[in-house]
This record gives C-alpha cells, structure tokens and sequence, in this order.
C-alpha cells in the first residue's frame, strides 16, 4: 500500500476493517517501519461500542514494574454491575462465585454464532462495506434487501454480476467464514 501510495497508484486502494465493514484510514507517511510500528499500536478492538478508560487494559502493563506477590495481572477491569436481587440470588448459588459465572456467561454468549445481536452486526458490516464499494453496482438495492432479509441465496444471486473478490468478501462479512453468520476471521 505504501509502495502504490508513492508512486500515485493508491487513489483506488481502500482498506476495510472486518469488524464493522468502514473504510480504515491509513497513516502511510514515514518509513516501512515507522508505518509498521504504528500499525502495530492500533487501538485494539473492543465488542460494542464501550471502551475501558482504565489503565488495566490487556497490553498496557509496564513491564519495568516490579512484579508484586499475587495473581498476574490478567487484564481484568473491575466495574459496576446492577442486577436484581433474584438475579444476584441466582449467581451466589453458582459454583465459581459471581465474576466466575458473569465471565463464562459472557464468553458462551459471544462464542454463540447464531446470536441475533452477531447476525445484526454482520449484516451491518457487510452493508457498510458494500455501500461504499458497490453503491452504483448492478443490482445492489436489491442485495442490500437481501441481506438485511438473511436471505443468502437471494443475495448471491444479485452479487453473482459483482467482481468476484467483492461479492465474496460481502458474503464472508454477512455471513462468516463458514456461512453461519458468526465472527470473520
């Protein structure tokens, strides 16, 4: 990217993040390495739209610090949590006490592929992407109506005059890697 932004080539290139299907911005000026190492400093990417403001963030540690007795600091931000008293009722008598139980829910409830809530955020990605790279495409209304259906045969018939690497990456945003509807890898 570097190389063709040099020599006037890049006015075409655009660089896609797979979580959300937005064009990503590049800082390409400087040298190779000065673009990797910044590339290497991006903000890492967090589910939602929540971002913790604490200093306890994974990769923040100062490895010069001495280390203390204890746990390793395992990246693990303390918060507030509001429940209802049958709710917390029901986390005392699970095994693991409460954090325990709130993590393993949390990690079943992303590793569910079929969740509504990753259905909706993969269709919201591949309509990104597909709006900003094939808005004047043919047939492209109809795909999009298509993919906010969940109707991937319908989808790929209107994609099926697209360039091939544009179809499929939509189709791998829409619908994973494996065409469930889970994460992109």
């Amino acid at each position: 990217m570097k190389s063709a932004a040099e020599t006037g080539r890049s006015d075409c290139i655009l660089v896609f993040d797979d979580a959300t299907g937005r064009v990503v911005d590049l800082d390409l000026r400087g040298t190779d390495a000065e673009v990797i190492e910044r590339l290497g400093q991006a903000t890492p990417k967090y589910a939602g739209r929540y971002r913790p403001a604490s200093s306890n963030a994974p990769g923040d540690s100062d490895d010069s610090a001495p280390r203390s007795r204890g746990r390793p600091k395992l990246g693990v931000v303390s918060r507030e949590v509001t429940l209802l008293p049958s709710q917390w009722a029901w986390l005392a008598e699970q095994p693991g006490g409460a954090s325990s139980v709130l993590r393993r829910l949390v990690d079943d409830a992303r590793r569910n592929a079929s969740s509504p809530h990753r259905q909706r955020a993969a269709r919201e990605a591949a309509y990104n992407f597909m709006h900003a790279i094939a808005g004047d495409f043919p047939g492209y209304e109809e795909a999009t109506r298509a993919l906010f259906a969940g109707d991937r045969h319908r989808l790929e018939q209107y994609l099926a005059e697209w360039p091939k690497d544009v179809s499929g990456y939509a189709l791998r945003l829409a619908f994973g890697p494996h065409g469930d509807g889970g994460e992109v890898s």
